[in-house]
């Protein structure tokens, strides 16, 4: 195929662009017509249509049962077609927020540790603050997931780990998380004045998190220091990691937020020389933000700021 003249680009239509997406992910023009609500002919004349219009072979079409796929071209569009459809997606939730005014919902993802410490008490301050403003939530253990569904409009904000890489994204730090050793309530170490080196705790076996960023933060920590943690167990729930942990199955190394302070069979120590993770908002840069969206942020970093100065007078007792 030759390649066309720029302004035929103008040619090229969102649909064509979903139906790219669509035959990438399903790798069959029939599924995806079933994914989109089409006949297969007309997938088929949306990549041909698409083809031509960028002078390039987009799909490899194997013929008979085999999967399609995406030419070297194809996966290169595919990658623009992508932020394309979310900014599309994104603008779409704007026009519904502007409409809404000072009602309507805001979408906000968070997980496990800020749903149970900070979320509360944001929503119960700013639901009094905005009564015609509902806030929907979903829950991950992945930030990374959650900041894709901001790009594409799917969430007004999450709640993240900062930094949060590169991205369309605006954040603002609530709050600083301290990292601690979270021991068996029976363990000799709690006896001692000082809280145990990292050399001390990666000779123990730990239990960590599967998913969230925080356990690669901290155990990059441990090989920058030349050392190898023993990881026993995994898991996304804190509760879990908790019980085990005074069941003497490990310790576990973990940001203070996701800890229960009430709990028995637990003990709490300090860890020195380790930075706190960092606790923001993000929401995407290029969308409206309604009035009641920036007094969300406003609440939280209000919240934020009163959460963390509990959590550092905690770790000091700690």
């Amino acid at each position: 195929m030759s390649i066309m003249r720029s302004d035929g680009w103008l040619g090229v239509e969102i649909r064509h662009l979903t139906a790219l997406q669509a035959v990438a992910e399903e790798g069959s023009f029939g599924r995806a017509a079933q994914q989109l609500g089409y006949t297969q002919s007309a997938i088929s004349q949306q990549i041909q249509a698409l083809e031509r219009i960028v002078g390039q072979q987009l799909v490899e079409r194997p013929g008979g049962p085999r999967r399609v796929s995406l030419t070297e071209a194809g996966e290169l569009l595919l990658r623009h077609a992508a932020g394309i459809v979310a900014r599309l997606h994104a603008a779409q939730a704007d026009m519904a927020a502007f409409a809404e005014g000072s009602a309507g919902t805001l979408r906000v993802g968070t997980y496990q540790s800020v749903g149970a410490r900070v979320l509360p008490r944001l929503l119960r301050e700013f639901t009094t603050a905005w009564p015609d403003v509902s806030v929907q939530l979903t829950e991950s253990a992945d930030d990374g997931g959650l900041l894709q569904l901001v790009e594409r409009g799917d969430l007004d904000f999450t709640f993240v780990m900062l930094p949060t890489g590169e991205g369309p994204f605006e954040t603002v730090e609530l709050m600083r998380d301290p990292y601690v050793v979270v021991l068996p309530a029976d363990s000799p170490l709690a006896e001692r004045p000082k809280p145990p080196s990292l050399r001390e705790v990666a000779a123990m076996p730990l239990i960590g998190n599967r998913q969230c960023r925080s356990v690669h933060q901290i155990e990059n920590r441990f090989r920058d220091a030349g050392l190898e943690p023993r990881i026993v167990f995994r898991s996304d729930d804190n509760g879990t990691i908790q019980e085990l942990v005074a069941a003497g199955v490990g310790v576990a190394l973990v940001p203070l937020l996701t800890v229960d302070p009430t709990h028995e069979g637990t003990i709490v120590l300090g860890l020195p020389g380790v930075p706190a993770r960092r606790i923001g908002i993000a929401w995407h840069r290029d969308r409206y933000r309604s009035p009641a969206a920036r007094a969300l942020v406003e609440h939280a970093v209000d919240v934020g700021a009163r959460v963390e100065e509990e959590l550092t007078g905690s770790a000091a007792a700690a």
